[in-house]
């Protein structure tokens, strides 16, 4: 992807607007600037948990190969405890640095007083949308080819708003937060990027035959956005059939926009339709600030130091964050050679057919880096 599709049409990287205000320990966004210094960019690193720390020795040693001017700054979490201080520091590094290059963090399923810290982190810095290409890769053999689906997923409201509470023992409740001004933002910046990168349709993905008020705005929204887009086909459709439609006829999408439960399971579909998880990345966008990851958001915990986890998700990643910073050299530098690995030299690790290992894979992209740069 290129560098406008997080940078040019949000201004991401310059101030465009205060932060909501926030009752918390850590940095306000305010005027602060971004760091940057003698010419280097300083990135904030989350390594999560799983895999995630393995992936991001990789893109550290491509991004020595391929001279990339970027520092980062390590942040670790611990999602096991219910003391965010941890959390706050993350937050913090990223309003310092404005951008973050991110591996899942586990959360806890049986601890119900402990937050994803993955969604208190994208709710805190406003990223708003979570941007995922699924394009089908020519090396990889899959059931359906030429696939290109945009999927915007609502990031910061939705299912995922963490609002739960037990009215009498045994009968629970969880909110499903929808606003018209965060549902206007999520669909104006969708029609938007459709419009900026030659993109024809925009389909809505929603459950307003049954979730009549919530999914009912959300369609309202995306109707009455669509009429400042005439040049932009506008249809809707209903989740449940959405999914089927993925999976017998993908080629009719182009432009999906989604809520934050439909959009991470429609994303991990069309991951599985071109391949799997470790092949594409995501971009996490919000009005000042931005966090590149795998698509698919996975820890991969059953990989860890096995040496058989694909690496290319998370060099597509840091790819997409180089674009970002304005670095298009270094970052087209690594995506060409993580496409001629996959795509040419069929370089595979286990999950898309191969039998590479994950130094396999990088070592190729770091060869391909070198004889670029001779």
């Amino acid at each position: 992807m290129s560098g406008s599709l997080s940078r040019g049409l949000l201004g991401l990287g310059r101030k465009t607007g205060a932060a909501p205000a926030l009752a918390r320990n850590y940095l306000k966004s305010a005027n602060i600037p971004l760091a940057k210094y003698g010419g280097r960019h300083t990135v904030t690193m989350l390594p999560g948990d799983g895999i995630g720390p393995e992936m991001m020795g990789y893109v550290k040693e491509i991004f020595r190969y391929a001279g990339a001017p970027v520092d980062f700054e390590t942040v670790h979490l611990d999602p096991t405890t219910d003391n965010y201080d941890d959390l706050y520091n993350a937050i913090s590094s990223v309003k310092r640095n404005g951008c973050a290059i991110k591996g899942n963090i586990e959360t806890k399923l049986n601890r119900p007083d402990i937050k994803s810290r993955n969604v208190e982190m994208r709710n805190d810095l406003d990223l708003f949308v979570n941007i995922v290409r699924g394009k089908s890769q020519a090396g990889v053999k899959t059931r359906h080819e030429d696939i290109d689906i945009v999927m915007m997923r609502q990031n910061t409201e939705g299912e995922y708003s963490m609002m739960e509470h037990e009215n009498v023992p045994g009968v629970v409740e969880s909110l499903k937060i929808m606003t018209d001004g965060h549902a206007e933002r999520l669909c104006r910046y969708s029609f938007e990027w459709a419009r900026a990168n030659g993109r024809k349709k925009v389909t809505l993905i929603h459950k307003a035959n049954i979730m009549k008020v919530t999914d009912g705005l959300f369609l309202e929204v995306s109707r009455r956005v669509a009429k400042d887009f005439p040049d932009i086909q506008h249809e809707q459709m209903i989740i449940d059939n959405c999914c089927m439609q993925l999976v017998s006829n993908p080629w009719q999408f182009d432009v999906m926009i989604l809520t934050n439960l439909y959009g991470t399971i429609v994303a991990n579909l069309v991951c599985g339709l071109i391949g799997g998880p470790g092949v594409i990345s995501g971009i996490n966008v919000g009005p000042r600030y931005a966090i590149f990851e795998p698509a698919t958001r996975n820890t991969g915990s059953k990989l860890t130091g096995s040496n058989r986890a694909n690496p290319c998700a998370m060099i597509n990643a840091s790819a997409d964050m180089l674009a970002h910073l304005g670095l298009d050299y270094h970052s087209g530098l690594i995506r060409d050679a993580v496409d001629t690995t996959i795509n040419v030299d069929m370089v595979h690790t286990e999950d898309v057919g191969g039998r590479a290992t994950s130094m396999d894979v990088v070592q190729n992209v770091i060869n391909h880096i070198k004889s670029s740069t001779k």
